[in-house]
């Protein structure tokens, strides 16, 4: 009798953009991520919208609750298994509404906590590194494990043409080097929960 191969593990991937601009090229991103996951057993990516949550206010909590959109937010990164962001580098940094995002989610419970996570950025001249390097450090406290490698970094402005004009990611080298971002994602993720890559 012949062995039955074990079912693929579905690991489960909530995508944020730090960039509410509708063209943008770091959600382009993640529109060619979540393309590029059709292609991968067992990796499925959510999009999920950060522009609706209000600013970061505790007087919103009200007896150890949250506004709708604040929990439904905090549940879907709670229900994901790992986390890919995508986020543009404003003044070295992450943006103002990356950073809400992530303190909203991070209230107790933190349920960043204990997650994989990967980040690719665009834009220009370093491509968005040195937010990425900073998110990580916001990770540690977050208890958030970020992949080491591959970096992703890409000059959108750098000839040949990286996006089209809706921002959509036309660069087969970089699509190429994203699908081995979320080959990573996935396996350190099953790492991460004990489980084989």
């Amino acid at each position: 009798m012949a062995a039955t191969a074990a079912p693929t593990p579905v690991i489960k991937v909530a995508a944020l953009c730090g960039s509410l601009r509708k063209g943008s090229y770091n959600r382009g991103l993640l529109r060619a991520a979540k393309d590029l996951s059709k292609s991968i057993s067992g990796l499925e990516i959510e999009y999920v919208d950060i522009s609706p949550l209000p600013f970061l206010n505790t007087d919103l909590e009200v007896n150890g609750t949250y506004p709708p959109v604040v929990e439904a937010f905090r549940q879907k990164i709670l229900a994901a298994d790992s986390i890919l962001f995508a986020s543009p580098e404003y003044n070295y940094s992450v943006t103002g509404p990356l950073k809400n995002a992530i303190d909203w989610a991070s209230r107790p419970p933190n349920v960043w906590a204990a997650k994989a996570a990967a980040v690719v950025s665009t834009g220009g001249g370093f491509g968005g590194g040195r937010s990425q390097y900073h998110l990580r450090q916001i990770g540690v406290y977050l208890d958030l494990h970020f992949i080491n490698k591959p970096e992703f970094f890409l000059n959108a402005f750098q000839p040949p043409a990286k996006f089209d004009s809706d921002g959509n990611l036309i660069d087969d080298a970089a699509k190429a080097k994203l699908k081995d971002v979320l080959l990573s994602l996935y396996a350190f993720t099953l790492r991460l929960q004990g489980k084989c890559a």
